[in-house]
């Protein structure tokens, strides 16, 4: 069964991987096997990462990316190479209530959630379907494209869209054998986000999840290497919420 999960020989491309979730899961695609581009703005992170994953015997690149820019994202993935894997993990939020929310912040969140991820699918797509290589997408949403919380109206609209993307994506290209899935993390433990859960506020969000505690980013690992992997073989189109329970409270 380990061989369903073993990535060695595939390139794996994963954006936003300079902080979060995206080093976490360069981190998990690289101790599964796979050789690992990082990218994002922020290139002067990527480094340290690249020496991590390198002293671990795993092979990394970096790449300049925004994915804000169409042109940084054909740059990127021509510096990258040729890949099998994409995950579209890029994403930002700006906190503000719906009326006061401003059409830039709007379209900045947006632009970066869904466009650029539609964006690097795109682009990673073409490249495949002109090799005709196989290739694999794994997009990540939120429980918040599903449910709704205040105050984060443009991420909530930007990860629906993008769970509604990986669908309509997954339909067009299977027949190039690609395969496009998505993950729907509920609240997750990250180094920008810790020091919240210790707060009242953060207390009371853990008690609305059913499991009452909230997710580390190793919880996401087995859906992450299943989606990517021959284990998914016969996935697409599929959305896997990892939340706790979180979406099927009650109301």
């Amino acid at each position: 069964m380990s061989k369903l999960f073993d990535l060695s020989g595939k390139v794996a491309l994963v954006t936003g991987a300079s902080s979060g979730l995206g080093v976490h899961f360069a981190r998990c695609l690289g101790a599964a096997g796979a050789s690992i581009v990082l990218a994002a703005r922020r290139a002067e992170r990527l480094t340290s990462l690249q020496a991590e994953l390198e002293k671990k015997g795993v092979k990394a690149a970096t790449v300049d990316l925004d994915v804000q820019s169409g042109k940084s994202i054909a740059a990127a993935l021509d510096a990258a190479g040729p890949l099998d894997i994409v995950i579209n993990n890029a994403g930002i939020s700006i906190v503000k209530p719906a009326l006061d929310m401003p059409e830039e912040d709007w379209d900045t969140i947006v632009d970066t959630n869904l466009r650029g991820a539609w964006l690097v699918a795109q682009g990673a797509a073409r490249r495949w379907t002109s090799a005709k290589r196989p290739g694999v997408i794994v997009n990540i949403a939120s429980i918040l494209g599903l449910r709704t919380i205040g105050q984060v109206a443009p991420y909530n609209a930007s990860k629906a869209g993008l769970i509604h993307l990986t669908r309509v994506l997954a339909m067009e290209w299977a027949r190039h054998n690609i395969r496009v899935n998505a993950i729907c993390p509920g609240y997750i433990e990250t180094e920008m986000n810790s020091d919240f859960w210790k707060t009242p506020g953060g207390q009371r969000l853990i008690e609305r999840i059913p499991q009452r505690r909230i997710g580390q980013p190793g919880h996401l690992d087995g859906a992450l290497l299943l989606l990517a992997s021959e284990a998914g073989t016969f996935m697409t189109g599929s959305i896997l919420t990892v939340d706790g329970g979180h979406t099927v409270n009650s109301l």
